[in-house]
């Protein structure tokens, strides 16, 4: 058993927006779908604050905001045509933001247990970590068709506790959006957002515990929320 400052802890990390920048992949992915329509490509920028909730609904929000919207068959042919693009070159453009290594590397050492909690699906997760080398790093990789309700529910969260050994007293979450908080707080466990993801909302207004500037800030900030919780 460890004993450093983090032993037994569990940090559980957001994917999107959070551990890697994979949004240039996925609007090539989502353009490539648009284009299925006929409908106005988007920028990547634009697609940073669409993200968050799976392919289907990233899909729905970019359509709907050129007027059109699709009945769920649709919805459902259009969602797997977006993850054939996107899984044909699902890390082309993807990659770790600055420091992410370095602060796992941090986290491992004092003793911390690390998994994913994506509402990506389980498959995709796994293929975009695999082709960054990151795979290994994680005791458990949850995506949104791993469990019977996914983030917000804080249930997901709960699982990628649980399937990566350890337990929600002595667990915080990283993210980057309102569903990551949500799925957190629901849990009770504390949470701090990444400046640099994905929100399409202020991060001072999301209820985050703590916000990480960059991630050299991250072993600090995770012991001393965990140092705070009862």
């Amino acid at each position: 058993m460890s004993t450093g400052a983090l032993a037994d802890a569990t940090i559980v990390f957001d994917l999107d927006g959070t551990l890697v920048d994979s949004a240039p992949d996925l609007v090539r992915a989502l353009n490539e779908t648009l284009d299925l329509e006929g409908l106005p490509r988007v920028d990547v920028e634009r697609v940073r604050r669409l993200i968050g909730n799976g392919a289907r609904v990233l899909i729905e929000r970019a359509s709907a905001a050129a007027g059109a919207h699709f009945s769920p068959e649709r919805l459902d042919q259009l969602t797997k045509a977006f993850i054939d693009f996107y899984r044909a070159d699902i890390a082309g453009q993807t990659a770790p933001f600055p420091g992410l290594e370095s602060a796992l590397d941090a986290l491992t050492a004092e003793g911390a247990r690390l998994s994913v909690c994506t509402n990506k699906r389980t498959d995709l997760s796994l293929q975009v970590l695999d082709a960054l080398g990151l795979t290994l790093r994680f005791a458990a990789i949850v995506g949104a068709d791993g469990v019977p309700h996914k983030k917000p529910h804080p249930d997901h969260y709960r699982a990628a506790v649980e399937r990566a050994g350890g337990t929600v007293a002595r667990s915080l979450m990283i993210g980057d959006t309102s569903t990551d908080v949500a799925a957190a707080r629901g849990a009770g466990a504390p949470v701090a957002l990444v400046r640099f993801g994905y929100s399409d909302d202020e991060i001072e207004k999301l209820g985050a515990d703590a916000i990480l500037d960059r991630y050299a800030e991250l072993p600090l900030i995770c012991g001393q929320l965990l140092a705070a919780r009862p």
